[in-house]
């Protein structure tokens, strides 16, 4: 299989680079959703990244975001092509010389640092509507998908997480809260609808792993899950997801006040960052419950953690 995904790779990078293949290995470990490769010939190295066919939009929304956040001035690698070739949806971007953030010389407390300083320049990107999908690249527009109980919009989808506030409630019955904390959860979810917040563009997944540190220790953002949402609350709640998780590349308490810091916001402004991680654990746990029974059980340990978190 392998070897098949490195011809393919080879076979993508060649109609672009029209020049004899001079190495190529795959890189394991760091797509969690795309097959990347390395592609190297006489006179370029590129990356080639695959997936199926029907994840072309996200291709094609990684090149916007990248592209935008080039010109607010947030460093990322060139794309070089975009696009379909058999059944396979393909980018081909410039390989980047340098070190992972997570395995870089540089202190990570100054990359996290960095990284707050991009994420606040990837906010003042002009963008429209919310979600996921970007339907319309010209103007930024964005749309999440509507399902039953929500239209899709941002209040539409936090008043579909107060209706399923209900007696009969699958997170009572899982463990997740008890009768009178969902009267709670219903009051700080209340809160979020009326909240006036701002909407931006949010990179989906700051964290070292999606970093180069290139020799002039310039970092290098990679690997955006873009979407429109609040900001800079789904951001730090995307951070704050990771520690409770503790993954590898989540931040230390010192590394998450350097991204603070880089951001210019405070620790004390949190508290509507907690409530939003809560609705986002609920609407993941509801969504596990009806499209992904083998995945409520870590979905709703998850969730749990964030209650006991705001409830303490």
């Amino acid at each position: 299989m392998e070897d098949f995904v490195v011809i393919q790779a080879e076979r993508i990078a060649g109609d672009l680079l029209l020049e004899q293949v001079k190495t190529s290995y795959q890189i394991i470990g760091k797509g969690i959703t795309n097959q990347v490769c390395v592609v190297e010939t006489e006179s370029r190295k590129v990356v080639v990244r695959m997936n199926d066919k029907d994840t072309f939009p996200s291709f094609i929304k990684e090149k916007w975001c990248i592209e935008q956040a080039a010109a607010v001035g947030v460093p990322g690698p060139e794309v070089l092509s975009i696009g379909i070739v058999d059944e396979t949806a393909y980018m081909i971007q410039a390989f980047i010389e340098g070190d992972n953030g997570l395995g870089s010389t540089v202190p990570k407390s100054d990359v996290w640092r960095k990284l707050g300083e991009y994420a606040k320049l990837i906010h003042s990107i002009q963008v429209k509507g919310y979600g996921g999908n970007l339907i319309d690249p010209v103007h930024g527009d964005f749309q999440s998908p509507s399902h039953a109980g929500s239209d899709g919009s941002w209040q539409g989808y936090v008043q579909y997480n107060i209706n399923s506030l209900t007696e009969h409630d699958r997170l009572i019955e899982l463990g997740v809260i008890t009768q009178m904390e969902s009267q709670r959860v219903r009051k700080l979810f209340e809160n979020l609808k009326s909240e006036p917040f701002r909407f931006g563009l949010n990179h989906g997944d700051i964290s070292l792993k999606n970093t180069i540190v290139n020799q002039a220790n310039q970092v290098i953002l990679l690997d955006w899950n873009a979407e429109v949402s609040v900001v800079p609350h789904a951001t730090v709640a995307q951070l704050m997801h990771y520690q409770i998780l503790g993954l590898e590349e989540s931040a230390s308490v010192e590394e998450f006040k350097a991204f603070m810091d880089g951001y210019g916001i405070s620790e004390k402004d949190l508290s509507e960052t907690r409530h939003l991680l809560l609705l986002r654990a609920f609407d993941n746990l509801r969504w596990a419950i009806d499209r992904s029974p083998d995945l409520i059980e870590p979905y709703a340990a998850f969730a749990k953690q964030v209650i006991d978190m705001i409830m303490d």
